[in-house]
């Protein structure tokens, strides 16, 4: 597929046609209410659907409650596994590169300003952690599941602020598109697949092509629950490359919204990381990952840790080498990364499990104020730009 600045402007006029009319008609009957609270209790896949739900939304739920008909499931199992394999690793490039890559691009930094949620950084970090975690669970798309609901939900969350920011004057749609377009669900696509297998592979982690090509389907099957047009989303890691690279082009830069929400997050796992010698290591980590222009952009601290953190490439490399070869050390590091991963969800959601709803309205100031075979060794696509 070949991406130019022409195809991708397009992109940016264009939303969710399912999920904005479910919302609009929610609105306009005024059951955004009703939906919320009946949808709370709603968590898993298969449930009975509550009396008294809407109409268009009950619509709505029935025909987002299946994946895609394409989906292959033993590429899904690979891609399972390969979260298994590289879980602490995939949350430590979550986490570092792929939300300060959206804080880089200034007009979704400033979307998500608008959210009430982002007074709370652990929320929005929490909600993404918990949405990957069901996402990789061997009974994702079964009965019992809390994934589906879970795309279900956000779906609409999304539409509601495509909604809220076009009908109350908030966003410039001739200059910045569609709140939420279709450009910019793909480019959140990219970095939350493409980016973090970059990461992995910056920070030193072995993986095969086999489990990176399956990372990354398992990331198109996600963008066609969330409403991704499939006729233009890349199939491919080298079209996925090529996205990216002209996405970013067109739109990264420095903004004041990217540089508060960064510090909200660094303020945030300072207070994760236990007691405060190891601090630094969360700004080092950013810059790292994402380069020093977007991590000067962003307004990331530079710190005696930016040196030592070049070396855990080299202890990471040192530890897959052991997982590599032996059996039980790969059995004790994929349990010490399931038990860390826990232990970090579990901080940032106290203990709570996620709810995704609708807002009824956006924050009332506007802004922002305070294991796969491991042979064949994969590697990133080389830039194109």
């Amino acid at each position: 597929m070949t991406y130019t600045d022409a195809s991708l402007h397009a992109l940016r006029r264009t939303g969710d046609e399912l999920a904005d009319a479910t919302v609009a008609e929610l609105f306009a009957r005024g059951e955004v209410g009703t939906f919320n609270t009946l949808m709370r209790y709603v968590s898993t896949a298969g449930a009975p659907l509550p009396d008294g739900l809407p109409d268009v939304a009950r619509e709505y739920l029935e025909a987002t409650r299946t994946p895609p008909s394409w989906v292959d499931w033993a590429e899904m199992e690979k891609a399972r596994l390969f979260f298994i394999d590289n879980n602490v690793h995939i949350s430590t490039a979550l986490s570092f590169a792929s939300m300060p890559a959206c804080y880089v691009v200034p007009h979704v930094a400033k979307l998500l300003s608008a959210s009430h949620g982002l007074k709370y950084p652990s929320k929005r970090m929490a909600e993404t952690g918990q949405f990957t975690v069901h996402l990789m669970q061997p009974d994702a798309f079964e009965a019992g599941s809390r994934f589906i609901p879970a795309a279900q939900k956000v779906r609409l969350l999304h539409a509601s602020i495509r909604r809220h920011l076009t009908r109350e004057n908030h966003w410039d749609t001739a200059t910045l598109g569609t709140p939420i377009c279709q450009e910019d669900m793909i480019g959140g696509q990219m970095f939350f697949s493409l980016l973090v297998l970059d990461s992995l592979h910056r920070l030193g982690i072995h993986m095969s092509t086999e489990g990176a090509e399956a990372y990354y389907y398992a990331w198109r099957v996600v963008g066609a629950m969330l409403g991704v047009d499939q006729d233009t989303v890349p199939r491919t890691l080298d079209e996925a490359r090529r996205f990216l690279d002209l996405y970013m082009v067109r739109h990264m830069g420095p903004s004041d919204e990217g540089a508060q929400l960064t510090k909200q997050l660094i303020d945030l796992y300072e207070e994760v990381v236990p007691g405060t010698f190891f601090d630094p290591i969360v700004s080092a980590l950013i810059r790292h990952l994402i380069g020093d222009t977007c991590a000067d952009w962003l307004q990331v601290p530079r710190t005696s840790w930016d040196t030592v953190v070049k070396a855990v490439p080299h202890l990471l490399g040192v530890l897959e080498t052991i997982e590599d070869r032996s059996p039980l050390g790969a059995w004790a590091l994929d349990r010490l990364g399931h038990l860390t991963t826990v232990l970090e969800l579990s901080s940032l959601t106290r203990g709570r499990v996620m709810h995704y709803a609708i807002p009824e309205t956006l924050k009332k100031d506007y802004g922002i104020t305070g294991a796969v075979p491991r042979t064949h060794r994969w590697a990133p696509p080389p830039s194109t730009v």
